[in-house]
């Protein structure tokens, strides 16, 4: 099935809306409001944006499948705007390591031989000293570590950012919180995902999100009976 989302002025397409089916098949309307979406005769759809759902519409009662637009009661005009802070994650990323650069090069050391023109091989006592001082190296280590792991979070929240996983779901306040700990990827997926990939990640989320509070509500809901 595909189709069309615009706003309520039938003249604007609105991309990011959530496109659902009862079957549980999901997607969200590209950069031109367009989406596509796999379901059965018997099956309903129905579409989502900023956590505001419209009603169930039957497959069956679809005369074109192949091109079923809608139009949202929302003005593109009224839309709250979400400003965002232009940054350059490669030039703070390349700032932070000069910044911390003996941290990064950190190594842990051991000892080697040491050779004098003219005179006998032997151990670098600079080297085997330092080799000793094992709290100052775990230190350096677990430091290095540190700012390794803050430089990959940093470089998720700028991909899977608050302000994206509010235009894709609408959800706020200490329900974003949540959301955003319980499903934040790894950093292998944010690195090689596109944008629509990371889009799509959040709506999928969003759905199985929806259906945990249920399962939650229900299990809450059969302890006080």
């Amino acid at each position: 099935m595909n189709g069309r989302v615009y706003d309520m002025s039938q003249s604007v397409p609105l991309p990011s809306v959530s496109v659902m089916s009862t079957n549980g098949n999901g997607t969200i309307t590209d950069s031109t409001g367009r989406y596509t979406i796999m379901v059965r005769e018997q099956d309903s759809i129905w579409f989502s944006y900023l956590g505001k759902p419209t009603p169930k519409y039957p497959v069956l009662s679809i005369g074109n499948t192949q091109n079923f637009e809608i139009s949202l009661h929302v003005n593109v005009t009224e839309l709250p705007r979400v400003m965002i802070q232009p940054r350059n994650y490669r030039r703070d990323s390349i700032q932070n390591r000069l910044d911390y650069a003996d941290a990064f090069n950190f190594k842990k050391p051991g000892i080697s031989s040491s050779y004098s023109p003219g005179g006998p091989a032997g151990l670098d006592i600079g080297e085997f000293i330092e080799m000793f001082q094992f709290r100052r190296n775990k230190r350096m280590a677990n430091f290095r570590d540190r700012l390794l792991q803050e430089e990959q979070d940093k470089f998720i929240e700028q991909r899977f950012s608050r302000s994206l996983v509010i235009k894709v779901t609408g959800i706020r306040g200490a329900e974003l919180d949540s959301f955003m700990v319980r499903y934040k990827p790894d950093i292998i997926f944010v690195t090689y995902a596109t944008d629509y990939e990371i889009a799509e990640y959040i709506r999928e989320c969003h759905i199985k999100y929806i259906r945990w509070k249920q399962v939650m509500g229900q299990l809450r809901k059969e302890e006080q009976e």
